[in-house]
């Protein structure tokens, strides 16, 4: 994917209209006919030469998020073939969450039952995570890995059966998908294959067992909430509604694990 001209690290679709050149959405002025840069909507009527295209894209920045990230869940799989005891502490089981340990919530998505689990899911975060992050930058794209994450072991700790353990960054990487069809749309792409792909993964979700459809489906709406919530909202309060959105999220999630908790302790 091609950058913008201002935001090297920022991964975009979206052209000025009179110029040709790449544009963020941070750039992105309205116009009568398509969207300008900001030198084009400054310039107003006066006529303004066409950039030629460049021959090589510029580099958008290493993506170190994603690049951690599995790194981290690799690690973390070493660790569990060394130890047992390790994946028994960590992944996520109901009544131990129900006990205090709500740390399994998160930790659970760095775990994976055999090499194929892992591979599956380093492979998808591989391909779909370093645009993410581009586009949304280190903080913001942390945040949706982390609250996809968090939504999909919230959906198991509500609705999957108490004596099932849950591992895996599955929820965490479908909140990824929801995430590139929401911003996809956003920039006027075409958004098909990414659809296409969700719906595939959601059939095999219900189809092929001791798959966990509720962390699937709980990262793959955090996903799409969280896109929203950071790249729909004006300009001018961007930030703040995008941290607001984030908090309120995060603080639904602890509503409901402490009333989960309630129900199943008393």
């Amino acid at each position: 994917m091609d950058v913008c001209y201002r935001h090297p690290d920022r991964a975009t679709a979206l052209r000025c209209t009179r110029c040709d050149r790449y544009i963020c959405g941070d750039c992105m002025r309205g116009a009568a006919v398509g969207q300008h840069c900001v030198e084009c909507a400054q310039a107003g009527g006066t006529p303004v030469r066409r950039a030629a295209r460049p021959l090589v894209r510029a580099a958008a920045g290493t993506p170190v998020v994603t690049y951690g990230l599995i790194a981290l869940s690799v690690l973390a799989f070493i660790a569990q073939m060394s130890s047992h005891e390790i994946e028994s502490e960590l992944v996520l089981w109901t009544p131990a969450v129900a006990d205090g340990q709500i740390y399994r919530l998160l930790t659970s998505a760095f775990l994976h039952y055999g090499p194929m689990h892992l591979l599956l899911n380093m492979w998808a975060l591989y391909v779909v995570g370093p645009e993410l992050e581009g586009l949304l930058g280190r903080a913001r794209y942390s945040a949706l890995y982390l609250l996809s994450a968090l939504g999909g072991s919230v959906a198991v700790y509500l609705l999957a059966p108490i004596t099932t353990a849950t591992a895996g960054a599955s929820g965490a990487i479908f909140g990824l998908f929801g995430a590139t069809l929401v911003i996809g749309r956003r920039l006027r792409m075409d958004v098909r294959a990414v659809g296409a792909v969700i719906v595939v993964n959601l059939i095999f979700t219900f189809t092929i067992p001791h798959i966990s459809w509720q962390g699937h489906v709980g990262g793959l709406i955090t996903g799409v909430l969280v896109a929203f919530a950071y790249v729909y909202p004006p300009q001018a309060n961007r930030t703040r509604i995008q941290a607001v959105a984030s908090l309120a999220l995060l603080a639904l999630f602890i509503a409901l694990i402490w009333w989960r908790t309630a129900e199943l302790v008393y």
